[in-house]
């Protein structure tokens, strides 16, 4: 049953405290044990604020709950990517606020529509490019000034790949549990810490230093989260399309098109597949939870964040439109990112981040909770999991060769 007799309901109640509080007291582990029980007379008193409560709590369920599912999917995946890129980290990129705005570039139809106001003021602005945009940024002559990547499947590696190729030396911010190419060895890391405990564990072990951004389940919510850390300015959004109203899901080139056409035929044409395509990811409904979420929290994400596209697009539905905009007053330098060298062997960082993750199980303090958090990861779906399996899984997590599977 869910309490949430905490929750102030007032009439204009905004909805990031409401997710505020359900994160903070709602335990992820027991989503799928929680039922709603409404009280009706509480209807004809709150009215719209009981509606609204009640259409946010439930938003809540439904996102927690495919986070769930995807940790179940990728837990194992996750925590061998984390391992192996503590191999490749070979410099890391320290920052300190601009004032530039910054323009997020998603990998949505819109960004086309996009491209010449972005090109036209990119000495004047921070520009932070999801991978899956970096092809179609590069066609047009537009340079990023960070690429961040969050997702650990092994498909995300097609556009890592594709971004690695065509800007080889930009910084690059990342999730430690994301798939990264090995060609990223030499490139400075912004390293995104998801607050979690076993992360923090080990990146302070480590030395590591790193931005906390909480897994939002997508790179947009994420890099709008990192936009907000590193400029106080306007942040500007570009193919985050956050919805699908057509089969052409995505900006062209996009990492995914030669998937298309190499296996095109007379039987099986590229409209056939970007039609099943976008008959997917229409009934998946993960980006609507996505749009919602963004409804949601962009008050407290920042009451900066505008659209750079046209009316029509996912995005624009949720923040305002913005005009083209002069900043023929603000000039880019490099002053605000530093790269630092780790003066460690990689193979040493691996295996004391192991070592320190194993010995942390055994504290009193907080070996309960940890042991929580990597269930959840390793041993997804059990309730009891030994301490000799749970070391038995990191040890082997640690020690996998090979590709990010």
């Amino acid at each position: 049953m869910l309490v949430h007799e905490e929750i102030p309901v007032l009439h204009g109640i905004e909805a990031s405290l409401i997710n505020n509080f359900l994160e903070t007291h709602v335990p992820e582990t027991d989503i799928e044990l929680i039922k709603i029980i409404e009280w009706r007379p509480s209807l004809n008193y709150y009215k719209d604020s009981y509606v609204k409560l009640l259409s946010h709590v439930v938003e809540f369920l439904k996102r927690t709950d495919a986070g769930n599912r995807t940790t179940a999917a990728f837990g194992k995946r996750w925590v061998r990517n984390f391992f192996k890129n503590l191999e490749n980290i070979d410099k890391t990129l320290l920052y300190r606020q601009t004032t530039l705005p910054v323009i997020i570039t998603g990998s949505g139809p819109s960004l086309e529509k996009a491209m010449p106001i972005i090109k036209k003021i990119q000495k004047n602005c921070l520009i932070i490019a999801s991978s899956s945009s970096v092809m179609a940024l590069s066609y047009n002559n537009i340079k990023a000034d960070i690429i961040i990547s969050t997702d650990g499947g092994n498909w995300a590696l097609h556009h890592t790949y594709a971004a690695y190729r065509y800007q080889k030396n930009t910084n690059l911010a990342v999730n430690l549990c994301a798939a990264l190419p090995s060609q990223y060895r030499h490139s400075p890391l912004l390293v995104i810490n998801d607050g979690s405990l076993w992360q923090n564990i080990i990146l302070h072990k480590l030395s590591i230093p790193s931005v906390i951004i909480p897994q939002r389940g997508t790179v947009t919510a994420t890099a709008a989260e990192l936009a907000g850390i590193l400029s106080n300015a306007n942040i500007y959004l570009a193919g985050m399309d956050l919805s699908v109203n057509d089969i052409k899901t995505h900006v062209k080139p996009y990492g995914f098109d030669n998937l298309f056409f190499s296996r095109a035929s007379r039987l099986f044409p590229v409209y056939n597949e970007l039609f099943t395509r976008f008959t997917l990811l229409k009934q998946g409904a993960s980006l609507d939870i996505y749009a919602a979420w963004f409804k949601n929290n962009k008050k407290s994400l920042s009451n900066k964040i505008f659209s750079l596209d046209f009316p029509g697009s996912g995005e624009s539905n949720i923040f305002k439109n913005a005009s083209p905009f002069d900043l023929s007053g603000t000039k880019k330098d490099d002053t605000f990112f530093k790269i630092e060298n780790i003066n460690k062997d990689s193979s040493l960082l691996q295996q004391t981040g192991l070592k320190t993750l194993i010995d942390a199980l055994k504290e009193k303090q907080y070996g309960e909770d940890l042991k929580k958090e990597l269930n959840a990861l390793l041993f997804p779906g059990e309730k009891t999991v030994t301490a000799e399996a749970l070391e038995n899984a990191l040890k082997e997590a640690a020690n996998k060769k090979g590709s990010y599977e």
